[in-house]
């Protein structure tokens, strides 16, 4: 081997000896440059991100809860015994909640809550717990049993804390809520939840319970919440809970609010007249309407409300209406089910002219009505043997 050879390999070994550090020496010169870069973001901190949507939403609630809560209160009745129970001629204590709003046009406040809350209870056996430890008795009741509201006026009361009314017609199914009242009688008990469902009415409830139109909620509501204010998150009530359906008498994720519209009209009415008026038509429809039974008379699907029995000398059989008609019209709104009817008919002033489509031996006929006064009727049916 000669020299030459030997010095030319030693030249070409040096020559890869040194490409390889540069080559490792740039890696290793790139890492600690970025290695260098987090450090520095590590000392000088970027601004923290804005609160995510979780974090909005609590605090949403919390400024609800703290704007609507005040006006919650807590309410408890002393009423006679009820008839055939054991302990008979022991008084009954019921409780509740409430919530304080104020009118327009008229001094002092008034308690929004159920009428099965309050019933059969006089003015001085109700107490009202506000918020802030204060206590107060109402000056009237005024009760309207076939809807479940009551008013409890506060006629002298100054300077109460009162929460807003909605508008139900804008609670969609979905939209989150909030329920106040007192469980258990825990006041001032908050809890979340979704509409769950709209225009409710196959809820079998109290014997006085007629007009029937709730909202669906999963809020938690217990013994003790009823009367107590459903609200959205304008912070506004757009409900009066009422009723739970539950297998074992406590919350199972499915409870009812009756409309703050409903509420409306009714607290209207009862504070210009005293009481409410409805319109009546004079017969009864089968609860329990299934599909085999449209299915048997014809019908393509199931719709409108069965007809099981018309009462003499009333406006429905004035109007010709039969046993086993089908009402699936009145005017120009679709019935959906015997408590849709129920509700629209009440609303309706007695006098009122309506044309009423019903389905009759596998065809539609159009019938004339004119609404009566159920008050009337009722007066009338109670003095009949």
């Amino acid at each position: 081997m000669s020299k030459d050879w030997v010095l030319t390999m030693k030249r070409v070994l040096l020559s890869c000896l040194v490409g390889a550090c540069a080559l490792v020496g740039g890696s290793a010169v790139v890492i600690p440059l970025q290695i260098g870069t987090t450090a520095t973001a590590q000392v000088q901190p970027a601004a923290l991100p804005a609160p995510d949507l979780i974090t909005q939403l609590g605090d949403r609630f919390e400024a609800i809860a703290r704007k609507v809560g005040p006006a919650v209160v807590a309410i408890e009745a002393v009423k006679p015994p009820r008839s055939g129970e054991a302990g008979k001629g022991k008084v009954v204590e019921e409780s509740g909640s409430g919530v304080l709003i104020k009118p327009e046009g008229r001094p002092g406040y008034l308690v929004l809550t159920n009428n099965h809350v309050i019933a059969q209870a006089r003015p001085e056996q109700i107490t009202i717990h506000l918020a802030d430890a204060r206590i107060l008795r109402p000056n009237r009741v005024l009760a309207d049993p076939e809807t479940d509201i009551a008013l409890l006026t506060l006629d002298e009361a100054v300077g109460l804390p009162a929460a807003v009314l909605g508008n139900s017609d804008n609670a969609r199914v979905g939209r989150l809520v909030l329920a106040i009242g007192s469980p258990f009688g825990l006041n001032q008990t908050v809890t979340q939840g979704i509409i769950s469902a709209r225009e409710r009415g196959q809820v079998a409830l109290g014997n006085t319970i007629r007009i029937k139109d709730f909202l669906q909620t999963d809020a938690a509501i217990n013994p003790g919440s009823s009367g107590g204010p459903l609200v959205d998150m304008r912070g506004e009530v757009i409900g009066i809970n009422t009723a739970i359906a539950s297998h074992h008498g406590s919350n199972s994720g499915v409870a009812f609010s009756i409309p703050v519209n409903l509420v409306k009209r009714v607290m209207r009415e009862m504070l210009q007249q005293g009481a409410v008026t409805r319109g009546y038509l004079g017969m009864q429809l089968v609860q329990s309407f299934e599909a085999a039974d449209a299915l048997k008379l014809g019908m393509d699907r199931l719709r409108g409300a069965l007809v099981e029995r018309v009462y003499p000398d009333t406006p429905a059989a004035a109007a010709g209406l039969r046993v086993n008609d089908v009402i699936l019209q009145v005017e120009s709104l679709a019935i959906r089910d015997e408590n849709h009817l129920i509700n629209l008919v009440s609303t309706l002033p007695a006098g009122q002219r309506i044309r009423v489509q019903v389905w009759r031996d596998r065809s539609v006929a159009t019938l004339d009505a004119v609404v009566g006064d159920w008050a009337r009727a009722q007066a009338r049916f109670r003095a009949e043997p």
